[in-house]
């Protein structure tokens, strides 16, 4: 029997009314429980609504009534994995499959799952299957550049770039093809082809965020930053999108576009990760210059009693206790928006260094932990072998372990210090000729006082790195061939950033051997010097 309902909310969608098409459709649910348009109908309408949970209860109702159901299988393993539920998303698309078992996108998405799970080779066969039953034509094109992707994360290149070609042949409007290939460009350090890829993605869509934050990466890492500023902008979307740095609501009061600030409150919000955090708070003593009477900064709670060593801010709250108080503002910015606001170039990065500072109190507190271990002479040099796991690009730019650090504990004259911290961290330690100090630390000031008493921080690029540039604290830095971060610019040794800093890179992607032999014969020069 037909269902008086399903007519009410197609006319509701024709209108884009979606909480009425969705109010309709679930009437009629209530007729007809199992309705497959229906439900398809209410599935749709709120996951474009926000309420996903209804929307997998819809789409889980429609699949138990129609099996071969490829939209609704896709649709619920896109939800779940965008939720974070990877189990239940994979247990979808492998039952889907169970079904479909040529569905290329199906296929397709579920390889893409398991690339993201870090299942490389099961996600490369379930990709080239995708691509094996893709009929050359515009629709395959979203499919060869999904298995592109993996194979430029494997380091397997020319097939990579390829396969890019052949989507974009394919379909020449491919914004997103154009911008991962753009992105494939850059890491292969064809700079040229990289901007103009990237360009041409931006001309087929302007408002393609991930090509902008793409393009932006590239030209900061040129040094081209007055270009690249407002680009980065784009930013704010697509890390918040991608669930990266603390959750922070904005407030209700405008976001800051460079307004004068006399006699204003503005509050500063953070984003991304620690090293950005620390990296960007030397622009509060820039933006107080600019006259607000009030200027707060928000933090995690275990950056705040570092961050109350800042020149700038009148005020320090961690995001625990933020909530009431950020409402109390004229503007607010995000952090990493301020170098456009203040023009930043190489060259006229403001901010003395050191501008964060270990507070003395815990330095004394904390010393016995860094002299028992050390004769008199000896220098003290912190090792940092891991960063996040959670970063997108740990793979590359951290260690496989402790081990690959061996030629630096030839070296005379010096005690090492571990402030790796992780529960991995003490396992790897075990015979390892270093002091632990991972038990000292329990905020990033227990970090500052133990790194501010140290001569020389070895490290690869993660927060710590950062926290000695801000510090002053030498700090030679090991930096990975495969998406070096562009704060480091090309192919420079030192960093406009910070004065203290020296950088090792990669020459081959995953061979840590010459930088770190590298390392440890300036580090044996280094030990011997006045």
């Amino acid at each position: 029997m037909d269902n008086p309902f399903l007519q009410h909310a197609e006319m509701h969608l024709l209108r884009g009314a979606l909480d009425a098409a969705l109010g309709a459709a679930r009437m009629g649910l209530t007729l007809s429980p199992g309705h497959p348009e229906l439900l398809a109908m209410a599935a749709n309408c709120a996951a474009q609504l926000g309420e996903d949970e209804l929307a997998v209860t819809c789409w889980q109702q429609l699949l138990a009534v129609e099996p071969t159901a490829a939209d609704a299988g896709n649709s619920l393993g896109l939800l779940l994995e965008r939720l974070g539920r990877l189990a239940e998303a994979e247990a979808v698309f492998r039952q889907a499959l169970a079904v479909l078992p040529d569905d290329a996108n199906l296929l397709s998405n579920l390889g893409l799952l398991l690339e993201n799970s870090g299942r490389y080779a099961e996600a490369e066969s379930f990709l080239r299957q995708a691509v094996a039953l893709s009929p050359d034509s515009p629709n395959s094109a979203e499919i060869l550049s999904n298995l592109a992707g993996l194979l430029a994360r494997l380091d397997q290149v020319a097939e990579a770039e390829s396969l890019y070609r052949r989507a974009i042949a394919l379909q020449p409007d491919f914004a997103i093809g154009h911008s991962n290939l753009g992105v494939l460009y850059t890491v292969l350090l064809r700079h040229e082809e990289a901007e103009q890829a990237l360009r041409r993605a931006l001309v087929l869509q302007p408002d393609h965020l991930q090509a902008q934050a793409n393009l932006a990466q590239l030209l900061l890492s040129l040094g081209r930053w007055r270009e690249a500023w407002p680009l980065h902008e784009g930013r704010q979307q697509v890390f918040a999108g991608g669930g990266t740095g603390p959750a922070v609501v904005p407030p209700a009061c405008p976001q800051w576009q460079g307004e004068s600030l006399l006699g204003k409150a503005i509050v500063v919000l953070p984003e991304q990760g620690l090293g950005d955090e620390i990296q960007f708070c030397r622009y509060l003593a820039w933006l107080k210059a600019q006259g607000p009477r009030q200027l707060t900064l928000v933090c995690r709670p275990a950056q705040k009693a570092l961050m109350q060593t800042l020149a700038g801010p009148d005020v320090v709250l961690g995001l625990d206790e933020a909530a009431p108080c950020i409402e109390q503002h004229d503007y607010w910015v995000f952090l990493l928006s301020l170098p456009l606001h203040a023009g930043t170039t190489p060259d006229t990065i403001p901010g003395l260094v050191p501008y964060l500072f270990a507070d003395r109190q815990r330095q004394q507190a904390l010393a016995p932990w860094l002299g028992g271990a050390v004769r008199p002479a000896m220098k003290r040099v912190g090792v940092v072998w891991r960063g996040n796991p959670g970063h997108t690009n740990d793979a590359d730019r951290s260690l496989p372990g402790l081990h690959t650090l061996a030629p630096l504990w030839a070296v005379d004259g010096v005690c090492f210090f571990s402030l790796q911290i992780g529960a991995q961290a003490s396992t790897q330690l075990a015979g390892q000729p270093l002091v632990d100090l991972a038990p000292a630390i329990i905020t990033l000031a227990d970090s500052a006082a133990l790194l501010s008493q140290l001569d020389l921080l070895i490290s690869v690029d993660t927060s710590m790195a950062h926290l000695a540039g801000a510090l002053g604290v030498p700090c030679w830095i090991l930096l990975p061939r495969y998406k070096t971060d562009w704060r480091w610019l090309q192919g420079r040794s030192d960093s406009p950033w910070y004065p203290s800093v020296r950088l090792f890179r990669q020459q081959g992607r995953g061979d840590w051997r010459e930088p770190v032999n590298g390392l440890a014969t300036a580090l044996a020069a280094w030990a011997v010097a006045d």
